[in-house]
This record gives structure tokens, sequence and C-alpha cells, in this order.
């Protein structure tokens, strides 16, 4: 008799799975006040200069300074007469995508390094491992100080600066999953059937160890923006007109020793929300993957 497989049968543990992960992450509070802030953030930045016109390119020396709740500007202006709410949405269109993809971009050459070193083993994983810790030995600040200082710091730029340096940590962690993914039967019994060691890291060891990888990049993305700040507080962000939230903070201090303390708080309050969010995505995320809680 001829057995007919149910394709339901084999999609009900999938979707158990989902459905098991959501109710663990919905159980994290903090973790969806995390996506609620994010998306709310995102929405300001993206979609608010859609209902909320400003000129960010002109300047306008009869605004300079101004209060806010002046008619017209919410949160003042800045020192050129910009309008600071709307600064304040583009500076967040900065921070936000060159936070993402540079997270990203660090976290996929992360793991790909990582699992390469951790499966290939011997020699290999000697040397690779080596250029890391010769790298981690550098502060990554000053290296992206250093790169920033030599070329044009753009968006696209910034990306780059930052996500070839900040794919260490992930790496090194990939890197653990890996030895220990290795030695697991699939993985040996695949390789006794002749399949080659790259097939072993697409298909078993990078799908294996992405929970730690989905986890780490919630952190790394959140460490970017604070490198995007951080380049831009000491004046290395893009150039003007263009904006983000560390180059508003770093001209916001200034502005405070001549009284204009106003200028200060939003991008700051901003940076300090969008960070919190992703750690907060973070913690929620890392429930969710961790086994015991998803076996309980």
């Amino acid at each position: 008799m001829t057995v007919v497989a149910n394709p339901q049968e084999d999609e009900a543990p999938v979707r158990s799975m989902w459905r098991q992960g959501l109710e663990v992450f919905s159980e994290n509070r903090l973790a969806l006040v995390g996506v609620a802030i994010f998306v709310l953030l995102s929405a300001f930045c993206f979609l608010g200069p859609i209902f909320y016109h400003t000129d960010q390119v002109h300047t306008d020396l009869a605004k300079v300074f101004l209060s806010p709740g002046t008619a017209g500007h919410p949160l003042g202006a800045d020192g050129v007469g910009y309008d600071q709410l709307g600064r304040l949405m583009l500076g967040g269109q900065t921070s936000i995508v060159v936070g993402l993809a540079a997270g990203l971009l660090a976290t996929v050459v992360g793991t790909v390094w990582g699992a390469i070193a951790g499966f290939a083993g011997g020699w290999l994983d000697a040397v690779m491992m080596r250029v890391v810790d010769a790298m981690m030995s550098i502060p990554a600040l000053f290296l992206f100080m250093l790169m920033a200082s030599i070329v044009t710091p753009t968006v696209p730029m910034l990306i780059v600066i930052i996500g070839a340096f900040a794919w260490l940590g992930p790496a090194r962690l990939v890197r653990g999953e890996a030895l220990t993914l290795r030695t697991r039967e699939y993985v040996m019994a695949m390789r006794g059937m002749g399949g080659t060691g790259g097939r072993a890291v697409r298909r078993h060891i990078i799908p294996n160890a992405i929970g730690t990888v989905i986890v780490n990049a919630t952190f790394q993305i959140a460490d970017a923006i604070l490198y995007v700040a951080y380049l831009s507080f000491l004046g290395l962000g893009v150039p003007p007109p263009a904006a983000n939230w560390g180059g508003m903070l770093s001209d916001g201090l200034s502005d405070t020793f001549s009284g204009h303390w106003w200028l200060l708080y939003p991008p700051g309050i901003a940076i300090i929300l969008i960070v919190l969010a992703f750690n907060f995505i973070g913690d929620g995320l890392r429930d969710v993957f961790e086994v015991r809680l998803r076996r309980r």
C-alpha cells in the first residue's frame, strides 16, 4: 500500500516553532518596547518629512537659534537657521541607514569568516583567527577615525569603514559555534558521503548557528549606530548639508555653552532610544533562540 505524505503535517512543526518563538518573544516586555521604539523612530525619520516639509539645504540667518515653540518650529532652529525637528528627521535617516547596513555587513562578513575558520580547523583556522586577534588588539574607534580621516566620509563609505572592522566580534562567536557543530553526526555523515567543505558550511554550520548570528546582528547594529555618532561627534561624519544625530549632538554641545541648550537634547535622546531599542530586541531574540526556553 502506498503511503501519501500529508504536506500539512510537515508544515505543522514549522508553524509551531514560529508560534512558540513569537510567544517567547512577546513575553519579554522590553523586547516589545524595543520593537515599538524602532518602528516609531523609523516612521518619524522616513515618513515624517512627507508631512513636515523643511529646507535642510539652504541656510536662513533670519532664523538662527530660534527658541522651541516658535511658530512653525516646534524644536527651534540651529546656528545656521535649519529647523531642528526637520534636521532630526534627516539625521535619523543617515544614522539608521548606516547603522543597519554596517551592522548587517559586519555580521555577514564575520559569519562567513568564523564559519570557515571553525570548520576548517588546523593551520587555516590558526591563521584566520590570528588576523582577527591582531585587528582586535587595535582600538576600533582609532581605526574608524584613521580611515574616516583618509577618505571622504560619505554614507556608503561610512558603511564600508564601519563594516570593515566591526566583523571581528561576530567572527569569533561563529567560529566557536563552528568548532562544536563540525563534530556533529549529520556533518560527519555528509562528509562521509562525499560532501564538500563549502556545502558543510552553507548547509549545516551557518544555518545551525543562525540563532547566535541573528542575536549578535542586533547588537552589531546598535554598535554601528554608536560608531556613526562617535565619528560625527569628532567631526568625521558626513559633511553638510547632510546630517546625522552624532553631528547634531556635537553642534548642540558647542551651542550649549552659548545658552542654546535645547539643541543638545533631541539628538542625544534619539541616539539613546535607538540603541536601547536594538539591545532590547536582541535580548528578546536571545530568549527565542535559547533551546531551553524553546523546548519548555
